[in-house]
Formats: structure tokens, sequence, C-alpha cells
């Protein structure tokens, strides 16, 4: 239980998951995406989890978020005794139950809560129904809200977001050419604030006789990596130049190193 204790004990940047995408398959893609707000990389084991982050990210009250935080073995075994749940176990052993995320928020009505992703067709699952419910007993004797959440309580506009910038997360990008970047698009943004980025792009892909999307597929990218920023709850093919804000410069270091791992 000591191991438990120190895997659980960091905030932030020191705090490390119990479960890392390395550790199991997941439904769906598995993901290691670096937060702004922890200056750390999240193991997210799922496309809803990945959502659900980028939703807490963006969220101007999220202080940290701890994925994958598991449970105090000690607590749900008793807890399952009781509400005469079987305790998940593997080959008699007793195994450590997660929640996806432990959010600290400033929020002072609610300062801290666990939220559980399941996409909504697993709630049909009678088994997994009993695991919800010592969860949802854990953290109740706690005194911590606790939620699940579904992909059907994902805005639609934050998915489309989420699926059009997934694929440009991984595009390997060094110092100089994010440099160059930057100056390149905030000068071109700063002179056409109220044009959309794709009308910018259409244009700088004809005047630098550029192949045709290439300007977009940079500005993709910059807002992949949280480069350029902006809010999540706007469609990122409606954007306005004037929509965008540049991240902070001293973690783009930071960016690359993850994204390159």
């Amino acid at each position: 239980m000591i191991l438990y204790f120190k895997l659980t004990s960091g905030h932030d940047s020191d705090y490390k998951p119990w479960l890392t995408v390395r550790d199991l398959g997941s439904e769906g893609r598995s993901h290691r995406i670096f937060g702004h707000k922890s200056q750390r990389t999240h193991h997210l084991l799922s496309d809803l989890e990945l959502a659900v982050f980028l939703m807490l990210e963006w969220h101007s009250d999220t202080l940290d978020i701890r994925e994958q935080f598991p449970l105090q073995l000690t607590d749900t075994m008793e807890l399952a005794q009781e509400a005469g749940i079987i305790h998940p176990s593997m080959n008699g052993v007793k195994q450590i139950m997660t929640s996806d995320f432990l959010v600290n928020s400033k929020d002072p009505a609610r300062p801290k809560f666990a939220l559980q992703a399941k996409y909504a067709s697993a709630l049909e699952d009678p088994r997994t129904i009993e695991k919800l419910e010592l969860e949802r007993r854990y953290w109740q004797h706690k005194n911590i809200p606790w939620m699940i959440i579904t992909e059907q309580d994902i805005p639609k506009v934050v998915s489309q977001n989420i699926n059009w910038l997934y694929p440009a997360q991984r595009e390997e990008l060094n110092e100089n050419i994010i440099s160059d970047r930057i100056k390149f698009y905030t000068y071109h943004f700063k002179q056409s604030p109220e044009q959309s980025i794709i009308e910018i792009a259409k244009k700088l892909d004809m005047s630098y006789e550029l192949p045709q999307g290439q300007s977009l597929l940079e500005i993709r990218q910059l807002l992949a990596k949280r480069i350029l920023t902006f809010d999540i709850l706007k469609p990122c093919l409606k954007l306005k130049a004037s929509d965008l804000t540049i991240g902070n410069l001293s973690i783009f270091m930071e960016v690359l190193h993850v994204s390159n791992q």
C-alpha cells in the first residue's frame, strides 16, 4: 500500500496516473496529450476520455486534472461487501479500481469532483452498472461529487473539433518551424481579423503558390498542438482570425518533447 500512496499523492506535473496507455487496450483509440494546466503528459484510454479531457482543459475554472485516479482498495473492498457487489478481481487478486478523472476546480461550490467516462452502450451491461455503483458509493463516502459522462453529454461541436484536430496532433514540428509559422500566420491574422481561417488560408496558398490546402494544414497543426488556442465550443472550420490566441511560448518545447515521444 505504500506504493499506492506514492502514486496518488502528486498534483499537477508530479502526478502519475495509475493506468497508462501502455498498460491495457481500450475501447477506441488511446491518447497521450500534453496538458497546459498540469504541465505534464496525460494518459487517456479512449476518444471519449480525450473529449472529456479537452472540455475540462479548456474550462477556465479547472485547476488540475488527474486521470486514471486509483481508489483506495481497502475502502472499495469494504463497500463492495456492504453492498453485496463482487469486487473486481483478476485471477483471484482484488484489483484497484480507478475513476477516469479527479478534477480540482476554482468553483467554490464544487472545488473537487470525480468523473467516469462511459459510452452509452456500456451502461446496458449489468456488471458495468455494479462497478459504477461501487465507484459512486466510494466518492459519496468521501463527500466528493461523482458523475458519469457519456458521448451523448459531449456537445457535437466539441467532438467534431476533436475529430478534425486529432490527426494533426501527431505531426512532428521542430522549434524553428513553430517559430516561423507563428510569426507568419499571426501577421496575416492581424491583417484580416474578421476573416475566417479558411479564407485566409486559401489566399495564402494562392499568394505564395503553395499546394492547395497547405496553409490550412499548417494552421490545423498549430491548433492541434495548442500553439494557437481557441474556444473548443466554437467550430474549428468557422473560426475567424480574431478567435485565435497565441499559447504560452515557454511551454512550446515541452509540447514538442511530448509530441515526438
